[in-house]
This record gives C-alpha cells, sequence and structure tokens, in this order.
C-alpha cells in the first residue's frame, strides 16, 4: 500500500518493527493519535494500520482503551453512528497529554541510546 509520502509501508524499513515493539508502542501511538481530537476504535484501528502498524487489533487496542480510561488519561463519550449504532469516542485529558508527552521523551531517549549502542558496537 502506497501512502502519500510516496514509501510502501510493507517495505519502509522504519516500520519493520516486530509485533513486541508496536504493543510496547502501543500507548504512546494511541495517545498520539488522540492529540488531534476525539476518535473512536476502529477509526484508530484503521489509522494506525495505515501508518503501517498492521499488528493492531481490536483485541489489543480495547483493553488498552479501557486501561487508558481507568488511569484517566482518556476520557469518554456516546456519540450517534452515521446510520447505525452510537459510537463511544476516546477524549484526551490533560492528564493524558502530560503522560503521551513523558512517554514521547522516554521513547526519544531509549532510541537515542540504542542507536548509540548500534555505533559503538559496529565501531569494535
Amino acid at each position: 500500500m502506497d501512502h502519500d509520502d510516496g514509501h510502501d509501508a510493507v517495505t519502509s524499513p522504519a516500520l519493520e518493527a516486530s509485533g513486541e515493539w508496536v504493543r510496547a508502542l502501543l500507548p504512546l501511538l494511541v495517545l498520539t493519535s488522540l492529540r488531534d481530537g476525539p476518535s473512536y476504535g476502529y477509526a484508530m484501528l484503521t489509522r494506525l494500520e495505515r501508518a503501517g502498524f498492521r499488528g493492531v487489533t481490536g483485541s489489543g487496542l480495547y483493553p488498552l482503551l479501557a486501561r487508558l480510561e481507568r488511569r484517566q488519561l482518556v476520557a469518554t463519550e456516546w456519540r450517534p453512528g452515521d446510520g447505525g449504532p452510537g459510537r463511544k469516542y476516546f477524549i484526551l485529558t490533560e492528564d493524558g497529554h502530560a503522560h503521551a508527552s513523558r512517554l514521547r521523551e522516554a521513547w526519544t531517549r531509549f532510541t537515542v541510546t540504542a542507536n548509540a549502542f548500534n555505533e559503538i558496537d559496529r565501531s569494535s
């Protein structure tokens, strides 16, 4: 599947992460996706898939959303569906914004450290 950036998400080296990495990053990915505004589960799954994270399923996403709600990192509201049943929308709370920022900072530190280690290991 080609994306607007001209890269094929299936073969893009940046997105060839293992399923374990995606599961570990899922809280950050979900909170980040909610920065743009409220969303419902299926829309989040679609957005993640379009970004190249194809291993994410409802059985992984919905329990995470429930945990984020219990921790008050997201709030929920029911909205009417388009010609169908209502949808549960997830909204990023102030605590959720702060938590997402901390996760992004931690991820950045981790990737910098891992990249530095890889460079040291390569030069040995």
